[in-house]
């Protein structure tokens, strides 16, 4: 089903199309007939954003720039195919990210190996490598121009080393990928949202996610544009309950921290009780089945990366 969420500004949200709907939004920022799009999804996602482009009266050559928060494939899976769609575009990724986009091949296989290389295939297709003239390893605090309007890259490191956000000075609103977590419309309650933290495999830093928090509530942006999904507004109730909630995962592993091998069924079962309290705290109207329905792919993704992070990182 194609849906274009309008925006003011000139910000849209397309769903994406992946896996289910409302669950990836590709972002895409017009200017002067100039666009921007921000993350990719999968390579599946392409005739949805040109269909989209359609819409907006662009072609594929008012396409600037592509703009990736990250590189997990959710969010970079179609980089590749949609660098070849639009050949007027330069991809911005973070300097970490920048060489698997020249060669994609480790990255598609390291998904391979945690999902198996059919179920892989099936969701991202073939890499497809971009040329690495054509790519903008922007650091922190790099700007760049669409048609006029000044956007700016944050590095916001906690979810993945490789993270930026997108700070669009015009709106006073910012794309911030997963570092600002999670909100499922599904779970809204007369249009308040509620935010869950992502702390997936392999590189989730609490510290540092709390700084990367922080950094964006200090610009007390206007509004988010979340690629899990779309824009939520209420920027600074949402902070300090995502600091709660990072605080709160992170009291789930440290309780099975001396518990493998079982230690990962654990730590899922902690934060399923963990999103018992949640559901009853923001008043979810969804049975429980429903949503945790919702969340199920995350909450386990979080558990596996939260069981890596006590192995590889915790002190």
């Amino acid at each position: 089903m194609f849906e274009l969420l309008r925006y003011d500004h000139g910000i849209y949200a397309l769903d994406s199309g992946y896996i289910r709907p409302q669950l990836a939004a590709i972002h895409f920022i017009v200017e002067n007939g100039q666009a921007v799009i921000i993350d990719t999804a999968s390579y599946a996602s392409l005739p949805r954003v040109l269909e989209a482009l359609q819409v907006l009266g662009l072609t594929p050559a008012n396409v600037a720039y592509v703009f990736l928060t990250h590189i997990h494939l959710d969010h970079a899976g179609g980089a590749g195919v949609m660098m070849q769609a639009f050949p007027e575009a330069r991809l911005v990724v973070h300097p970490r990210g920048a060489a698997h986009m020249v060669d994609p091949a480790k990255l598609f296989a390291a998904v391979g190996a945690v999902y198996g290389q059919e179920e892989a295939y099936r969701l991202y297709g073939d890499p497809i490598p971009v040329a690495a003239g054509r790519i903008i390893a922007a650091s922190d605090n790099y700007t760049f121009d669409l048609a006029g309007r000044t956007l700016r890259c944050l590095d916001t490191p906690g979810h993945a080393r490789h993270h930026l956000c997108l700070q669009d000075i015009r709106s006073g609103s910012m794309f911030t990928g997963d570092i600002f977590g999670l909100s499922f419309r599904e779970l809204d309650v007369d249009g308040r949202p509620s935010i869950i933290p992502t702390t997936t495999p392999t590189q989730f830093d609490p510290s540092v996610m709390h700084a990367s928090v922080d950094r964006i509530l200090s610009y007390q942006p206007e509004a988010l544009y979340l690629t899990h999904f779309a824009r939520v507004r209420d920027v600074q109730r949402l902070g300090n309950d995502l600091h709660r909630l990072i605080d709160a995962h992170v009291a789930v592993a440290e309780r099975e921290r001396k518990h493998a091998p079982e230690r990962e069924a654990r730590i899922l079962e902690g934060l399923w009780a963990l999103m018992d309290t949640e559901a009853a705290r923001q008043g979810w109207r969804l049975e429980r089945e429903q949503w945790r329905e919702v969340l199920r792919s995350d909450i386990e993704l979080n558990a596996q990366g939260l069981d890596y992070w006590l192995d590889h990182a915790a002190p």
